[in-house]
C-alpha cells in the first residue's frame, strides 16, 4: 500500500514537472522499477501518467485558449507517424549509446537556454515557416518519444521555439498536446504486446493527471523567465541521469 501512495505522489510531482518542463519520466520510471517492474515494462506503464497528465493539462490550456489548433494538427501528423515508428521497431543503436548522445544533446541545450533568455521567453522572432523541415524534426522527435519517451519533452520545446518560433509558455502548451497524441498510439501498442502494468500505472496516471492541471495553471501564471530557469535546470538534471547510467 505505502508503495501504491508513493506511485501516486510521485506521479503528481512528475505531472508538474513535466507539463512545466519535461523530465518527470526521470522520477517515475525509478519508481515504477521500485516498485518490482522490468525495465521495458516500467518504460510502457509510465505512458499511462503521461497520457492522464496530458489529458487534464491539454483540456486547461485548451479552455483558456492556448493552443494554436491549426498548427498543432499539421504538427500532429509527423509527431504521431514518428511514435509510432518509434514504438514500434527495435532501434539500431544500442540503448546506452542513444542515451549518452542524448546526455551531451541535453547539456548542450541548457546551455542555450540559460544564456539566451531572450528567443526563449518571446520567441524566436525571424522564423520563416518550413512546412518540410518541421515534418522531418517532429517526426524524428516522435520516434525518439515513442522510444524511450524520457526526456522528450525538451525536445519538442526547443523545435517548438527555435523550428516554429514559439515563447516558453505557448511551446509548453504546444509540447503537452503533441504528445498527447503519440502516446495514445504508443500506449495502444505496448498494451498489444502485453508490456502495460495496469494497477500501478492507474495509480501514478491519477497522481500525474492532478499534477498535470496544476502544472497548467502554473504554466499560464509563472513569470517566463521562472519556467525558463526551470526547463534549463531540469535538463540539467536529465543529462546527468542518463550520463551516469
Amino acid at each position: 500500500m505505502w508503495m501504491l501512495v508513493l506511485l501516486f505522489f510521485g506521479g503528481l510531482v512528475a505531472g508538474i514537472i513535466n507539463v512545466l518542463a519535461g523530465g518527470g519520466s526521470f522520477l517515475t520510471l525509478p519508481l515504477l522499477s521500485l516498485y518490482g517492474l522490468a525495465p521495458s515494462v516500467a518504460n510502457a506503464t509510465n505512458r499511462i501518467g503521461i497520457l492522464l497528465q496530458n489529458i487534464s493539462a491539454t483540456g486547461s490550456f485548451v479552455k483558456n485558449k492556448v493552443l494554436e489548433p491549426k498548427r498543432a494538427g499539421f504538427l500532429a501528423i509527423p509527431t504521431i507517424l514518428g511514435g509510432i515508428v518509434g514504438t514500434s521497431i527495435v532501434l539500431k543503436l544500442p540503448e546506452n549509446i542513444i542515451k549518452i548522445s542524448v546526455g551531451i544533446i541535453f547539456l548542450v541545450m541548457s546551455y542555450f537556454v540559460l544564456f539566451s533568455p531572450k528567443v526563449w521567453e518571446e520567441g524566436k522572432k525571424d522564423v520563416k515557416e518550413n512546412k518540410f523541415l518541421s515534418f522531418i524534426v517532429f517526426f524524428l522527435i516522435g520516434l525518439y518519444g515513442g522510444y524511450i519517451q524520457a526526456g522528450v519533452g525538451f525536445f519538442l520545446i526547443y523545435a517548438l521555439t527555435m523550428v516554429e518560433g514559439y515563447n516558453i509558455k505557448s511551446a509548453n502548451a504546444m509540447k503537452i498536446f503533441l504528445t498527447l497524441l503519440f502516446t495514445i498510439f504508443s500506449l495502444l501498442l505496448f498494451s498489444a504486446g502485453k508490456k502495460v502494468e495496469f494497477v500501478p500505472g492507474i495509480v501514478m496516471g491519477l497522481g500525474s493527471f492532478v499534477g498535470g492541471y496544476v502544472g497548467s495553471y502554473l504554466n499560464m501564471k509563472v513569470n517566463k523567465k521562472i519556467i525558463r530557469i526551470i526547463v534549463a535546470v531540469m535538463m540539467i538534471i536529465s543529462a546527468i541521469s542518463y550520463l551516469v547510467k
